[in-house]
């Protein structure tokens, strides 16, 4: 049996300014650093066997935050990249209701109809972020392992375990930033054991 510990990157300065990130990058805040190290805190007592991360700089920073000075393998794994979302990364949301209003009402509010001009839907971050989880459990068929990703990656994945429709994908919990998703993998199954949880950063957001 293998158990997958998922997280999504720390807060980023595009997450604070409400601009949309995807494929694009922007630096984790001081915040998301400080969550990175707690979960790193939270889950010392876990024996880690290897780390994946998305290819985002701000994945990565967060897996390399949160192993701290363990001796964890960290690898990169492409397919754990954000939603590709065209030409609306880097602009806010305000921008994109101006120049996109229709996909932007599908992508929040009726995410089965998302069909962007340029990008990729729900449906394929779906199939290339759940295929590339299977791949790291055929690797790992054993031990604890982080996949540090992204919120639609996460949000995805989830209601491929559940088996729930992609028009309740914005259903809670929210997936904050270091939030944990555990699930358990055996014989092929996955067990969804926790989504979200964020009991490790409960003092912070109380701040």
């Amino acid at each position: 049996m293998v158990t997958l510990y998922l997280t999504r990157h720390g807060e980023t300065e595009w997450n604070v300014e409400k601009r949309m990130q995807g494929w694009q990058d922007s630096p984790l805040t001081e915040k998301g650093r400080q969550d990175a190290m707690r979960l790193g805190k939270r889950l010392e007592e876990v024996d880690l066997t290897a780390i994946y991360a998305s290819t985002s700089g701000r994945a990565l920073e967060t897996a390399q935050l949160i192993r701290g000075e363990r001796l964890i393998p960290i690898y990169t794994e492409e397919q754990l990249r954000e939603i590709h979302l065209g030409d609306w990364e880097g602009k806010t949301h305000e921008e994109i209701i101006e120049m996109d209003p229709i996909e932007f009402d599908h992508f929040w509010n009726h995410p089965h109809l998302y069909t962007p001009r340029r990008g990729e839907r729900f449906i394929d971050v779906q199939h290339r972020a759940f295929a590339a989880i299977e791949r790291i459990v055929e690797r790992h068929p054993e031990g604890n392992i982080l996949i540090v990703t992204h919120g639609v990656v996460l949000k995805t994945v989830i209601a491929r375990f559940k088996n729930t429709p992609l028009k309740d994908l914005w259903a809670p919990p929210y997936m904050y930033g270091t939030s944990v998703t555990i699930v358990r993998v055996n014989d092929g199954k996955f067990e969804l054991i926790t989504q979200g949880d964020v009991s490790h950063l409960e003092e912070v957001r109380e701040v």
